[in-house]
């Protein structure tokens, strides 16, 4: 009977082969699964040895990681600033860099409380999600125009434990005769030619629509810097997420003079990724 060390290796070897990028890390998190054991617990039980349900479904769960299928998909939910976030084809896999964008703005909105906070192009719903967990006296609004990301951001906040408003329609549209303190926007900031060159595996199994913001990839931040204004109580605080060369075109666009305390700041690999500015 094969131990929990000898089937972790040999999966991490498995996907390996298949030229999975991640193939170690994969093979963790899908043996931790199947056995509903954290990492840590993992590698101090690794004498433990593995039933033959357990191996076939880990085989299952295998072969489909070797397709490239993401293994956020495969066990169905990931873990995003201490939420559990369910994910599927029909919304975009947290990235570990908008915990930073969450991390930076809870640490500026820990002292307020009844703010309106607006959840802007909210997919999965983990950012407006992690932000009330964080501090549930806001109050927050998640808004999307793709009725299957609403099902799953409404599924995911009932799963954490928060109430939000869930709102159909594009940007600002749900919004109207509105007025809001806090915004987040995670829009779609890749550009047409760079959505050609991404992996297979983010075009095959991630939507589209939530990736490629117009030609250059500016399209929504130049409408919400126009519609945004109209919708801002005095003072209102802006936190995007862009794209990693835009920084500076961000900036440009982001020029007029109601706009102030205007910064790019940068992810841990040094790129460009983050915007943040307030209204006057």
């Amino acid at each position: 009977m094969k131990t929990l060390g000898e089937i972790l290796n040999a999966s991490a070897h498995f996907l390996k082969e298949k030229r999975c990028p991640r193939f170690r890390r994969d093979a963790e998190d899908l043996v931790g699964h199947v056995l509903q054991l954290k990492r840590l617990d993992m590698y101090m039980q690794f004498d433990r040895p593995l039933q033959e349900t357990e191996l076939v479904q880990l085989r299952m769960l295998l072969k489909r990681a070797a397709t490239g299928e993401p293994v956020e998909h495969i066990i169905g939910e990931v873990i995003f600033y201490h939420c559990n976030i369910a994910v599927g084809p029909e919304v975009l896999i947290p990235r570990p860099e908008t915990e930073i964008l969450v991390d930076q703005a809870c640490k500026t909105l820990s002292n307020l409380n009844e703010k309106i906070v607006w959840d802007l192009c909210t997919g999965s719903g983990c950012i407006g999600i992690a932000v009330k967990k964080f501090c549930p006296k806001l109050q927050v609004s998640l808004s999307d125009i793709s009725m299957k990301a609403l099902k799953i951001a409404a599924d995911n906040a009932k799963k954490n434990g928060v109430e939000v408003e869930i709102l159909y329609g594009d940007l600002l549209v749900p919004f109207a005769g509105r007025k809001a303190d806090i915004v987040f926007c995670n829009p779609p900031y890749v550009s047409s030619k760079e959505y050609v060159a991404l992996d297979h595996c983010v075009k095959q199994f991630e939507p589209a629509e939530a990736l490629i913001g117009g030609e250059d990839g500016l399209f929504f931040y130049r409408q919400l810097q126009n519609e945004l204004p109209f919708y801002l109580n005095p003072g209102a605080k802006i936190f995007f997420e862009i794209g990693a060369e835009q920084g500076k075109a961000i900036l440009d666009i982001f020029s007029a003079a109601h706009w102030r305390s205007k910064r790019v700041e940068k992810d841990w690999a040094g790129h460009d990724r983050f915007f943040f500015l307030e209204f006057e």
